[in-house]
Parts: C-alpha cells; sequence; structure tokens
C-alpha cells in the first residue's frame, strides 16, 4: 500500500534526522560511558547505540507532528520509549530468555558484558526510562502522572511483561491464533502504541485524536510482530541483523506457522489498512505517520 496524499514525503530522510536528534538527545540523558561505575554505563550505551532503526521515537516523534505538536517537547517520551525497548531486548536475548548471539548485526549485550552486567544493563535502563519521562513537560490534558502512568502500563505485567511470559510459555505448545495475538498484542504492539499515544500527549491532543492514535498503533503494532514472524522464516541472519529461523528451531508459534506464509501476509496487509483508516481524522497531516506503516508493511517484499 502506498502513502496517501505524501508523494513529497521523504521517509528516509525524515527518519535520518529524527534518529541522530534522537542519538543526541538520549547521549544528553544517558551518563557518560566513564561514569562510574562505568562497565554499567558502557553497556547500557552499547545496547542503546547499536544501531537500531529507531522506529518507536520516531512514531513519537511523527505523532506528536500529525497532532501539530513540537518535537522537542516529544523527545524526553521518545527517549524514554527507546530505553524500555532496549532494555526488553537485552533481556529477551539472554541465554534463559530467547538465547541470542546476535542483535543488530553485532554480539548481543551479555556475549560482550556477561550475563550478570547485561541484566543489570536492562534494569538501569528501564529506570533510565522514567527518569526521562520525569523531565517532561506535563500538559492541560495530560499530567505527569499520567504521562507516567502511560509508560508503566504498557512496559509492566499486563502488557510487555505478559507477552514475553506467554511467549516463554508457549515454546514448543500448540497454540491457537488467538493466543498468538495475545503474545503478539503485548510483546510488541502495547509499546508501539504507547508510543504513538506519547506522542499524541506531547502535542496536547484531543481524547478523539488520542483514539485515533491508539487504533493505529495496535494495527500497527500486530502488523509489525507479524511480518517479524514471516522475515524469520524467509530472510538471512546477514539480511536481518540477527539470528534467523529461531523461531522454528525453538519451536514456538508463529503466524507463518500457524496459518501460513500467504495468509499471513494476507493478515499483515489488512492490519495496516485498518492503521490507514485509523488516521482518517488527521485529514493528511499524518504524512510520517502513513510512511512509516508504509515502511513496516513493505519490510517482507
Amino acid at each position: 500500500m502506498s502513502v496517501h496524499q505524501s508523494a513529497a514525503f521523504d521517509l528516509g530522510s525524515w527518519v535520518n534526522a529524527k534518529s541522530l536528534a534522537v542519538d543526541q538527545a538520549l547521549d544528553r540523558f544517558l551518563p557518560k560511558a566513564t561514569t562510574k561505575p562505568s562497565t554499567i554505563h558502557k553497556a547500557m550505551r552499547y545496547s542503546l547505540f547499536a544501531g537500531g532503526k529507531r522506529m518507536r521515537p520516531a512514531l513519537v516523534l511523527a505523532a506528536a507532528e500529525a497532532c501539530g505538536g513540537q518535537n522537542s517537547e516529544a523527545m524526553p517520551l521518545a527517549c524514554a520509549v527507546e530505553c524500555i525497548h532496549t532494555y526488553s531486548l537485552i533481556h529477551d536475548d539472554l541465554p534463559a530468555m530467547d538465547n541470542d548471539d546476535f542483535r543488530r548485526g553485532k554480539p548481543t549485550n551479555h556475549k560482550v558484558f556477561g550475563e550478570g552486567i547485561a541484566v543489570l544493563a536492562g534494569d538501569a535502563l528501564l529506570t533510565q526510562a522514567f527518569e526521562i519521562t520525569a523531565q517532561a513537560n506535563a500538559w492541560p490534558r495530560y499530567s505527569h502522572q499520567d504521562l507516567v502512568l502511560e509508560l508503566a502500563r504498557s512496559a509492566g505485567s499486563l502488557q510487555l511483561i505478559a507477552g514475553q511470559v506467554a511467549d516463554l510459555e508457549g515454546e514448543g505448545q500448540d497454540l491457537s491464533v488467538a493466543q498468538l495475538r495475545y503474545i503478539h498484542e503485548r510483546k510488541t504492539s502495547a509499546l508501539l502504541c504507547c508510543s504513538v499515544r506519547l506522542g499524541g500527549m506531547s502535542a496536547n491532543c484531543t481524547a478523539a485524536q488520542l483514539k485515533a492514535l491508539t487504533d493505529f498503533g495496535y494495527h500497527v503494532g500486530l502488523a509489525f510482530q507479524v511480518i517479524d514472524d514471516i522475515l524469520d522464516v524467509t530472510q538471512s541472519t546477514e539480511t536481518l541483523g540477527k539470528t534467523a529461523g529461531k523461531d522454528v528451531a525453538a519451536k514456538k508459534a508463529t503466524y507463518p506457522r500457524l496459518l501460513g506464509l500467504d495468509e499471513s501476509r494476507a493478515i499483515a496487509r489488512e492490519l495496516t489498512a485498518k492503521a490507514f483508516g485509523a488516521l482518517r481524522p488527521f485529514r493528511g497531516r499524518a504524512f510520517a505517520l502513513e510512511a512509516l506503516a508504509s515502511y513496516l508493511l513493505e519490510r517482507d517484499r
């Protein structure tokens, strides 16, 4: 699906500019690598600056723009979400979890710093996220409490953690499509949805705008994970930047395993179409969000 009303929008340039701004902000928010104890700060920075696409911060900033907000107001929340995301990856890669040796084309955190420091680096980034959130501005419609609750609920035991628990317990089990969707809704969609909601909040968005962003984030988040399932089957380790075929080897339930590649791709397209539909209230002002959604769908082409 192509981006609507935005032929002149250059997603590559936009993402590059935003990624640079996010990197600079994260560098300011985090303790320097030389700050004692330097090992933990080096480990935190190793994973945070390992070359991620900054998709979640991009969604925060794009949602803020769609609601007429400023990047400067949304940036702390964009950085907080990226800290949460990175912590979850460090912990997911641990031998006790997904046991991955590579992430973003580089050795995983525990391979470089050891398991103990990797656990602590994840813990530190999780805590850092809330320290950064506390430095964001409040708004007439959204207090600091609203911002902290949004992040905490999305990253907590009912959402992000719930998804990881269900994923771990589901390994080797014959899960239904409904059970698989539960995992994806929480392990992936929850934080993507949180990203666009926080972006909207940073622009003091209306209740109607927040609902539209919530619908968008939910459907894009599910599509993102369905396509990740597809890529694990269809792409090489070199292309992915992480170990390919892990889902198959672990006998994990995935959309391709349960429904086949063709139906999985059809589901991804349907979810992204619903995401586009959710953006109609913005009347063409959500160029960046539309472009990001298109990019997410095109990853498996």
